[in-house]
Formats: C-alpha cells, structure tokens, sequence
C-alpha cells in the first residue's frame, strides 16, 4: 500500500513514542503495519523513493515530424507553437487534428525549457532619493472622450523606485513641453528633488550630436532638457540605447495604472468628461489613492533627498515669428491664424504642451489648441471673416477654406445655398451666416440651419439672423403719480419745534 509523506512522518512520530507498528499504522490511517515495517526499513518519505518515469505511457503523435519542428525552432526561436502546427496541418492533411494543438504547445513548451536560453531579469537594489524614472504611456485605448470626442493623449509617468511613489501628467505627445509639466508637477507634489532623472532616449532629451550613429554611439542632451534640470538642480541619467528594462520600475508601474484607471472608469459609470481639467482632476484622484500605501517608504525617501528651489520654474518654449499677409503665423511647421490687426507685426508664442499663448508685447492676445506634427493648420473663423466679406470671390479656392465650417451642419448649408443660387450668391449668403455666428453664439447658428435645413422651403441668410434674434421684452408702463411736498414740509417744521 502506497502511503503519503505526511502519513509516513506521523508513523515515524508515533514509532519514537514506543507504539507498535500497528499501532502507528492506525494513527496514520494506514491498514497494514507492512507499510510501517516497509518505510522504517528505508528510512526515506515516498516522495524520496519516487524515480522519474523514463518512459513513455502513450505513443508520440509528432514522432516522425519533430526533427524537421525542432530545426525550424532552433533558426527562428520565436515562432509560436500554434503558428507551427497549422503549418503542420497544411503540411500534413489529416495526419493531425485540432484537438491535438494543446499536446503540441506542450511539447514546444519543453524543448524551450531544455534548449532555448532566456535574458533574466536581474534585481536591483534601489536607493532612496537617488532616482525619478520617467516615461511615457498611451491611455488613447482607455476610450476617454472630452464633450464627446475621443482624447488621444499619453500619460508623462513619474517614479520613484525606491517607494514606487507615482506622478504623471497627461500630453499629446512624448515632447519637451510635457517632460516639463510632468517634472515640474511630480517636484512639486513632492516638495523633494531627487539626485537624477533618468529617461529614455527620446527625442525631447536626446539627440544625435553628428551623423546618426556617431560620436560613439551616444546621444546627447538637448539644451532645453538641460535647462529643465537645471532649474531643479537634477542630474540627467539615461538608458543605453535599445535597453527599455534599464528603466524597468516606470514600465511595469505603467500596466498597473492603465488597470487602475480602467477599473474606476467601470466605477465612475461612464468615460466622458466635460473638460480636460476634469479629467486630470480624476487622474490626479487616482494616482493619489495609489500613492498612500506608499507613505512609509516615501518618508525614507523624502529624508534624504533636497527641498525644491522655490524660485525655480522652467520657463516654457518661446518663439518671434511674423504675422503674415494671411492673417497667419507659423509655429513648429504648423499654421495658425491670429487676427488681422496683428498683420506685419512680430508676436511672441509660449509653447505649452496642450496650447499656444501668442502675446504682443506684454499682452496675451490669443490662446490656440496646440497641433501635433507638421503641415497641420487651424484658422479660426472668426479672424477672417470680415476680409472674407470684403473679397468673397476669395473664398471658394481658400486654401484653408474646410477649416470654414465650423461643424457638418454649416457644410451641409453651403451646399444646399449652392444649389439654389449662383456660386457668387452663395458664397455670400454662406459668409453672412458666418459672420452671424461669429457676433453671437455659434450654437445658435447651428441650430437655426438645423431647423432651416430640415424645412422643404427656400431660405436664405435673412431667415437664420430672424429664427436667432430674440423676441422683445416687454417693459411694463408705470404710471407717474403726483408728488405732495407739504409732508416733507410738516416733518421739518417738527423738527425744528423739538430742538
């Protein structure tokens, strides 16, 4: 009869009182005192007699193919078991079935195990207060929208690996402006300034001082990153190149806020949000609650680091450019439209990671939604409309004349005005109902030519400015009542009486 090891180990203890074999074999629950005798006279636990089966209980189904699997495996050891055996299958028709795969990706699995050899990860020991990591993550599939509209955007993450204490901002790309706000952001949460910020080697930070691949293959530090640090008294670290797992703490915390995130958007009941500041509100909120498990080994980290200069304040990117004849003014290879009373003067452009501030001398007189890329344009209708209506044969070959239209309804009436009135007229009758949504309010606008496009009767611009004109309030008429000045008169004589 076979026993277990925990059974033999209580017939061992029971043997060391002074019982009988068979009596330590009914307290082990065992039925022959031959089981005692047998493990008394090995000495060993069934575990330790077990030998390893040399032999196979049921013949090999990938017998004959395995050599030809083995070498195709040994010269691309990243094909994938279930790639390998539907290519089987076709070699092979009928030879093997499907339900076969999971014996297959079995023995896969062990001749890697045997022959493959793995990178290990090797554990390193952190320090507290030397080092943020900082890295960034996409968030776009979480499906945030913003009044409607899916947000594309990044998560800047901050770390510490000492504490795994957390911080990041969200951005529209991996770019100096948003390394800045999500330093400056995780510093001055912190209140702390470690020894050295680590990165990788993007764009932002680094670039190749020569050709590429020169200068001995490392890149060097752009001087906007270098300002960066210098304001908070940093030191630069990076990666080697091509060596993500040297920043290994912000990568693996990456997967555990995207999941954060996702499990108290379910909780929050829904994805939209009206604002982006609303947003980084609830991020901010989560990142936060992630954070206070944290606090013991934050303190140890907090000790030892350097308060945060209070006068330091990276200063963000700065540029002159030159308003165009157009109204336009090119700022990292993208076209922005100002207004017209800016023509031929120089403006200075703040660039923010999510915005542009365009000032004129010390004035801020516009602020525009940053583009990403190149060759991209934003003209705001509002800037051009007046030089539209003063030359309206200009806007039918506008270069930028999609940018027009502010949403598909005000397209769709264009259209619709084109089809009953000669190109001339339309193109006036469309730029009056542009100018009528500059002066008031565009949504009104829009919901007039909803109402106007639904209706099987021509209209025309007249008819949008009277469905938006408010109607007349009524002022009440009060009657003016005649004013007797003798009671006025009898409360001073009174008066004078008393004193």
């Amino acid at each position: 009869m076979t026993a277990t090891d925990a059974q033999v180990r209580i017939l061992m203890e029971e043997r060391q009182k002074g019982r009988t074999q068979q009596q330590a074999a009914a307290k082990a629950n065992l039925r022959s005192r031959k089981t005692v005798a047998k493990y008394e006279r090995e000495g060993k636990l069934p575990s330790e007699l077990k030998e390893p089966r040399q032999y196979r209980t049921r013949a090999d189904p990938f017998e004959k193919d395995w050599p030809e699997v083995s070498a195709m495996l040994e010269d691309a050891p990243n094909l994938e078991a279930k790639t390998l055996f539907e290519w089987l299958c076709e070699r092979h028709p009928g030879r093997y079935q499907p339900g076969q795969l999971r014996t297959f990706q079995r023995r896969v699995a062990g001749w890697r195990a045997l022959h493959q050899n793995q990178v290990a990860i090797l554990e390193q020991v952190h320090r507290p207060g030397e080092v943020m990591q900082m890295d960034g993550a996409w968030l776009t599939d979480l499906g945030v929208t913003i009044q409607g509209e899916l947000l594309k955007h990044m998560l800047i993450h901050c770390v510490l690996p000492y504490s795994n204490w957390e911080w990041g901002r969200i951005a529209q790309s991996e770019s100096l402006a948003a390394l800045s706000l999500a330093v400056e952001s995780a510093l001055r949460e912190l209140g702390h300034v470690p020894e050295y910020l680590q990165t990788d080697n993007s764009s932002a930070a680094t670039y190749w001082p020569g050709a590429k691949g020169q200068a001995g293959g490392k890149r060097a530090y752009t001087d906007g990153y270098l300002q960066l640090l210098e304001a908070y008294g940093l030191a630069p670290r990076t990666t080697h190149l091509r060596s993500p797992q040297e920043n290994g703490d912000v990568e693996s915390i990456h997967g555990g806020i995207k999941r954060a995130l996702e499990q108290h958007l379910l909780l929050r009941g829904g994805r939209e949000f009206g604002s982006l500041e609303e947003y980084e509100a609830f991020l901010v909120g989560v990142m936060k609650r992630r954070n206070q498990p944290r606090q013991a080994r934050l303190s140890q980290e907090l000790a030892v680091m350097k308060p945060v200069p209070c006068t330091s304040r990276f200063i963000s990117k700065q540029v002159r450019v030159r308003v165009t004849r157009g109204s336009l003014i090119r700022v990292e290879k993208n076209s922005y439209s100002v207004p017209t009373s800016l023509i031929g003067h120089q403006v200075t452009v703040h660039i923010h990671e999510w915005r542009l501030e365009v000032y004129y001398q010390s004035h801020l007189v516009e602020t525009l939604p940053r583009l990403l890329g190149r060759n991209q344009h934003r003209i705001n209708y509002r800037h051009v409309i007046d030089s539209l209506l003063r030359k309206p044969g200009g806007f039918r070959d506008y270069r930028y004349r999609d940018d027009l239209f502010p949403s598909l309804v005000f397209r769709r009436a264009w259209e619709q005005l084109e089809r009953w009135l000669t190109p001339r007229k339309a193109d006036l009758a469309y730029l009056r109902i542009l100018r009528l949504a500059a002066r008031t309010l565009e949504s009104d606008v829009a919901s007039a030519l909803d109402q106007l496009l639904a209706s099987p009767s021509h209209w025309n611009e007249n008819d949008v400015e009277r469905l938006i004109q408010p109607e007349p309030i009524a002022v009440p008429q009060l009657s003016s009542g005649d004013v007797d000045l003798r009671c006025y008169d009898q409360l001073l004589s009174e008066a004078h009486h008393v004193a």
